[in-house]
C-alpha cells in the first residue's frame, strides 16, 4: 500500500506532467490553426491521418516516458525525493518500494485514479 505522500506525488505527476503534456500536444492542431510543431507533424502524412494518429500515439508516448522515469527511480538509477504539502520529504525509491512504475501503469493504478486525459489500459483485458 502506498503512503499519503506517494499518492500526493502521483496526483501531481498525473495532473502537472502527464495530463498537461497530452493537452499541450493536442493543442498543436488546435482551433487557432496548427503551431510550427503541428505543421511539421502534418507534413508527416496525409491530411487528417496525422491528427488521428497523434491522438492515439501521444498519450502512449507520454505514458512510456513516465513509466521509464518511475522505473529508473524504482531501480535506484535516478535518486529523487519528494517534498509534500505538509513539508515532509520522502525518498521516492524507498517509500515507493520499487513499485512506482507498476502503480502508474497497472489497471486501477494512478492513471485510472487521477488522469483526466485519455489513456489506454493495455492490461485491462489480461485478467
Amino acid at each position: 500500500m502506498s503512503s499519503a505522500a506517494i499518492e500526493e506525488f502521483a496526483q501531481i505527476l498525473i495532473r502537472e506532467v502527464r495530463d498537461a503534456a497530452v493537452r499541450s500536444c493536442d493543442k498543436e492542431f488546435g482551433p487557432m490553426g496548427p503551431t510550427a510543431k503541428g505543421l511539421r507533424w502534418k507534413k508527416a502524412g496525409p491530411e487528417g491521418v496525422v491528427e488521428a494518429v497523434a491522438r492515439a500515439v501521444v498519450p502512449d508516448c507520454v505514458d512510456a516516458v513516465l513509466f521509464r522515469l518511475l522505473n529508473a527511480i524504482d531501480n535506484g538509477d535516478l535518486q529523487l525525493s519528494f517534498k509534500d504539502r505538509a513539508g515532509g520529504t520522502i525518498d521516492l525509491e524507498k517509500e515507493g518500494k520499487g513499485e512506482l512504475a507498476g502503480w502508474y501503469m497497472m489497471t486501477d493504478g494512478w492513471r485510472g485514479k487521477y488522469a483526466k486525459e485519455r489513456f489506454v489500459d493495455d492490461f485491462a483485458d489480461s485478467e
